[in-house]
């Protein structure tokens, strides 16, 4: 989630939602084509399979809310909506399910946590992740709680840092967890594998660096897998034991390796800010070879989507389309750095100045289709959730709005 991060602020900051690209199969067989229940949708993509919604928004918010400071976007199963915020009136990170269609509040679980203002403002990172009945929240400082998702009652805990020796990055762990079959992948530095039921351990990985990117699942030639992009640089895990099948350096300033890589074939797309910029290498299930590199794409926090062969997204504070050979296609400037996602063939982009944006997901040329303003201050980097026609937008002070593009 985590998103990741103002130009004095900017310059310094990184993560927020980091993301992960896992293959549609690994999704959970029981969610809905409709709803949004990990960071970067049950398919890891951040792409909605949604098509029956309108372009053109009604003009004011369904509903609005305050639910704390920080980066964590949202995840969506029906009429149920999860996400988390810090609260400073009692210094607690509150964990919220709230009805998706009203926001209305279900159930709250609030526990100790610092702000971590290291000049972004603090707050939440990491996005929740949804599997059935269960809940899990990785926060910034390692806790990991496994949640009741109707009662929002704690099933079962893990300290991250005390019980696996994580080191906390400068701004706080921002990968998501991602449930894999019967288990939930967390990656601290370290990438531990639970069973997602009894929260006991599966498998360690080696220790990859600062952790603010959400793997990616991924197959290669019938191998499960995992990518991971952390501060040491992209590395594929075998997805049964945890094992390290191979690791390319990739070091960024600050060691902030943010967006969640992106798999395509024996492809992966990788891309950085700090001006360190992109670049792909593929896999042949023993080495990874570096096949190009290019400043052309610096996601600094919210990654690319990846549609029918194009990449789309924030170089910097540029929002273009660029293809996997790293030649840029167009270029679009005024919108600050922002985050986007996509449903079908279009893509929904949060501009630096809260505004909801509707385009064409078009090699072509960038073309707009709505524009409306849907949070005042702050900043936004929080990646924008569709989920059933409803399109739910953040900033970093907590103004939670949800917008309805419903198909007439």
């Amino acid at each position: 989630m985590f998103v990741t991060l103002m130009q004095c602020m900017e310059s310094r900051f990184v993560p927020c939602g980091l993301g992960l690209v896992a293959a549609l199969a690994c999704a959970p067989a029981w969610a809905a084509i409709d709803d949004w229940t990990q960071w970067r949708g049950p398919a890891g993509t951040g792409i909605s399979a949604e098509t029956d919604w309108s372009a053109e928004g009604r003009a004011e918010p369904l509903w609005k809310r305050e639910v704390g400071l920080g980066y964590s976007s949202v995840v969506v199963a029906g009429e149920r909506l999860y996400t988390v915020g810090w609260m400073e009136s009692k210094e607690e990170d509150v964990v919220a399910c709230l009805n998706a269609r009203t926001g209305e509040e279900i159930w709250t679980h609030a526990y100790p946590a610092q702000r971590w203002n290291k000049f972004h403002g603090g707050g939440t990172n990491c996005t929740p992740s949804l599997d059935g009945s269960r809940l899990l929240v990785l926060n910034r400082e390692g806790r990991l709680n496994c949640f009741d998702a109707a009662k929002g009652k704690v099933l079962w805990s893990k300290d991250m840092v005390k019980e696996f020796g994580a080191q906390v990055p400068t701004w706080g762990f921002a990968a998501s967890p991602l449930v894999l079959d019967d288990m939930v992948v967390i990656n601290v530095g370290t990438v531990v594998a639970f069973d997602k039921s009894t929260g006991d351990i599966k498998w360690t990985s080696a220790n990859l660096g600062h952790a603010y990117s959400t793997p990616t699942a991924a197959d290669f030639n019938g191998t499960p897998c995992l990518v991971v992009f952390n501060g040491d640089g992209v590395a594929v895990l075998d997805r049964a034991s945890g094992r390290t099948l191979a690791s390319h350096e990739w070091k960024t300033q600050y060691d902030v390796n943010a967006a969640s890589p992106i798999v395509d074939g024996d492809r992966i797309f990788v891309s950085s800010g700090y001006n360190h910029g992109c670049g792909v290498f593929r896999f042949d299930g023993k080495a990874l070879t570096k096949s190009w590199d290019s400043k052309v794409m610096r996601n600094h926090m919210s990654g690319c989507v990846l549609i029918d062969g194009h990449l789309y997204g924030f170089d910097e504070a540029i929002l273009k389309c660029i293809d996997l050979d790293g030649t840029e296609l167009w270029a679009e400037r005024g919108m600050g750095k922002g985050s986007l996602s996509a449903a079908g063939k279009r893509l929904l982009i949060m501009s630096g100045k809260g505004e909801l944006i509707i385009a064409d997901a078009s090699p072509e040329r960038f073309l707009e289709l709505s524009r409306a303003k849907v949070v005042d201050g702050g900043v936004c980097w929080t990646t924008p959730v569709i989920a059933n026609g409803l399109i739910y937008c953040r900033n970093s002070l907590g103004s939670l709005a949800c917008m309805d593009h419903r198909g007439d």
